[in-house]
């Protein structure tokens, strides 16, 4: 291990790989460090536990339901966190929607900010005419708040949770081309980027080699510090009966379901409740401590 870490550590790289692990060790030995960033870590960790081994560590199916075991307080032998208005365990619920919930954020990680990422490098590189539109564009999106929008794009889709997530993912994009802008506005003169020019290279290899890549650390933070608003946005989408349909265990219907039992039976909304407050706290530690490690300018001198 001694000598694995020495390897790793080594300021005289011998090869392209051992230098990229090095910057992924150290980038790593300074996550560590930050005791905040490492417990947003832990709960985004124990969010992908609970969604890929959720048919095992669930102590019930979340569909079955007992009319004669309903509204059970937590604590209920059993039941740890109690039961809904139809008898089903909220524990277990609350582990399969994290499926659900883990399902919604991956799709839009793979979706908003490749086309945020797209827009703004090309927009940034080329500049002129094609700047100002795909800009105006940009700020057309980002005049409505996400929410109305989405709820808009919804409404007009229809219900359902893939509708859902191409609501959210069409109106989070926005932010993702701003930051990708940006930063292409930064490097587009740079020497390396016009060396890269005279040998040849056309627009969209520049683009897809070399700005790209210089984009992504920015367009990494931003997505996880963007991964809370994103659940916050599913949860209120299933909230209204737009998102989710019932029977699935989504957070959000979920607290919409036990809304008209919140002062006596307040366990009901309250669980899923504080599922979501908890997981969009873990994302956005992680996202701080992302910052501190990928951003350059918060390096240590």
């Amino acid at each position: 291990m001694t000598t694995l870490r020495a390897w790793l550590q080594d300021p005289s790289p011998t090869s392209r790989r051992q230098a990229r692990l090095g910057q992924m060790w150290l980038a790593w030995l300074r996550i560590r460090r930050n005791r905040l960033a490492m417990a947003g870590l832990i709960i985004v960790a124990i969010l992908v536990f609970m969604a890929i081994f959720a048919p095992w560590i669930a102590p019930h199916d979340p569909f079955v339901q007992n009319l004669g075991n309903r509204l059970q307080p937590p604590g209920t032998p059993g039941h740890w966190l109690g039961t809904d208005d139809f008898g089903r365990d909220i524990l277990s619920r609350i582990i399969h929607g994290a499926r659900i919930t883990l399902y919604i954020i991956a799709l839009v990680m793979v979706t908003a900010p490749v086309l945020g990422l797209l827009i703004g490098t090309v927009a940034g590189y080329f500049g002129g005419w094609l700047d100002a539109v795909l800009m105006r564009l940009t700020d057309i999106f980002l005049a409505f708040p996400r929410l109305i929008l989405a709820l808009a794009l919804v409404a007009v889709l229809g219900p359902g949770i893939e509708n859902a997530v191409l609501a959210i993912a069409l109106t989070a994009w926005p932010p993702y081309a701003r930051v990708a802008r940006a930063e292409t506005l930064t490097i587009r003169n740079s020497d390396y980027i016009a060396a890269v020019r005279l040998q040849g290279a056309s627009a969209p290899r520049i683009i897809l080699g070399h700005v790209v890549p210089m984009c992504l650390p920015s367009v990494i933070i931003r997505v996880t510090l963007d991964m809370a608003g994103v659940i916050l946005i599913a949860a209120g989408l299933g909230f209204l009966g737009l998102g989710v349909q019932p029977p699935l265990p989504e957070w959000g219907l979920m607290i919409s379901s036990g809304r008209k039992f919140l002062f006596e039976q307040w366990w009901v909304a309250t669980m899923p409740g504080l599922a979501i407050f908890i997981v969009s706290l873990g994302f956005n530690l992680l996202g701080d401590g992302l910052r501190d490690v990928l951003d350059p300018k918060s390096a240590p001198k």
